[in-house]
């Protein structure tokens, strides 16, 4: 039985145009995010029958595995609740989105100051990559991560609540080889009212990080 599902876009494929065009939608939701739902549940498969048999020579590569595909498949999660065609600007408090505009001037100093390091973060990842605000636990600010593939480079503990998706099947088709011009576009369908719930429920989480016990 699968563990992991596709979960269903929350609009139709046109819904971020002209921002990114109903075709790229159709194909990163429906191929590539499905891909990586599907490489996580044959990953788990497969470690069980390693387990069943006692048989760890692919050991490494199975970790690998899960840890590329089940990344892939939260990050995407997020990211297609995280846009909206009624979105974009900056969040503001007579949105209802006070909280969530503090702690980004808090933590980066002014909206201005986050904008151009979460750009600048997604938009000169090495290869695929993300990149993303998160909320840091240990410290209770929001900080910035510059995320290759789906898994590595990420600060443990910390929980996403703004991704952009900075692999080349996200823009390709449309911005061509212009990465900066697509990250530069997507703040215009930025929903801060989803990026605000994550940010409440980030901070409502409670020994999250057990560092002594």
């Amino acid at each position: 039985m699968a563990v992991y599902t596709l979960p269903e876009l929350p609009y139709d494929y046109a819904a971020l145009a002209p921002v990114i065009s109903p075709e790229i939608i159709e194909l990163h939701h429906d191929k590539h995010h499905a891909a990586y739902v599907k490489g996580a549940n044959d990953t788990l498969e497969q470690l069980a029958e390693a387990r069943d048999r006692e048989q760890w020579g692919s050991i490494n590569g199975l970790e690998k595995n899960l840890a590329f595909h089940l990344s892939g498949h939260i990050l995407h999660s997020i990211y297609w609740h995280n846009m909206t065609g009624d979105g974009g600007g900056e969040p503001l408090a007579d949105d209802g989105v006070g909280d969530l505009a503090d702690a980004i001037a808090n933590s980066f100093g002014s909206f201005a100051h986050f904008k151009a390091q979460l750009t600048k973060a997604a938009a000169t990842t090495q290869g695929s990559g993300w990149g993303v605000l998160a909320y840091e636990p240990l410290s209770g600010r929001l900080i910035v991560e510059q995320v290759y593939d789906h898994q590595g480079n990420v600060g443990q503990g910390s929980t996403p609540i703004l991704v952009f998706d900075a692999w080349e099947h996200a823009f390709y088709l449309q911005y061509k080889n212009q990465k900066v011009d697509f990250i530069e576009a997507m703040w215009a369908v930025v929903n801060w009212q989803d990026v605000a719930r994550r940010y409440e429920a980030a901070k409502a989480r409670t020994d999250v990080l057990l560092l002594t016990p």
